[in-house]
């Protein structure tokens, strides 16, 4: 409880996963779904992380490799590969990931993101740091792995007419 009696909500959850050899997570409250991986669509003219694009539901979701995205070395595909489906400023994304799991953290094991987390990733895509036993959780801001122009291109992006060229069913 607060001072003015108010429940604190102290824990938080949060999706884990793998990308290369570095272990992240992100909100449970930007995560739309967890989703086997399927066959995507390539698309013309995206940029290189973005490999195309699925049918979710009837709904057209851009799909990004995250490992190329952070520039990072992606591990092998294999049966624990899947796609995240977050929203990212408005804008629906799935992010293909490794081994994706929910777990609740304490919001005091968030620590600030500090100038250098990883010596792979840029740290403009950090939140924060989460120690977990001996390892450590990198809390990736989904608002930020994607710049203003791409969520505009992603957004502009006539999905509809794309999944009609490439044969993708809407």
């Amino acid at each position: 409880m607060d001072e003015k009696g108010f429940a604190v909500d102290r824990e938080m959850q949060l999706v884990a996963f793998k990308v290369g050899r570095e272990d992240f997570g992100v909100d449970v409250k930007k995560v739309e779904g967890v989703i086997s991986m399927v066959d995507i669509t390539r698309m013309p003219r995206t940029p290189d992380f973005v490999e195309g694009i699925i049918n979710l539901r009837g709904q057209i979701v851009a799909v990004v490799d995250l490992a190329a995205r952070l520039g990072i070395e992606a591990s092998e595909r294999g049966s624990a590969t899947r796609i995240v489906v977050v929203e990212a400023r408005d804008v629906k994304v799935g992010l293909v990931v490794e081994s994706p799991e929910v777990i609740n953290i304490s919001r005091d094991d968030i620590e600030a993101s500090p100038t250098i987390a990883s010596s792979e990733v840029n740290s403009s895509f950090i939140r924060g740091v989460v120690k977990l036993g001996d390892r450590l959780l990198i809390l990736l801001d989904v608002d930020r792995v994607l710049s203003d122009e791409e969520v505009t291109g992603i957004d502009d992006m006539d999905l509809a007419q794309a999944a009609e060229e490439t044969g993708v069913d809407e």
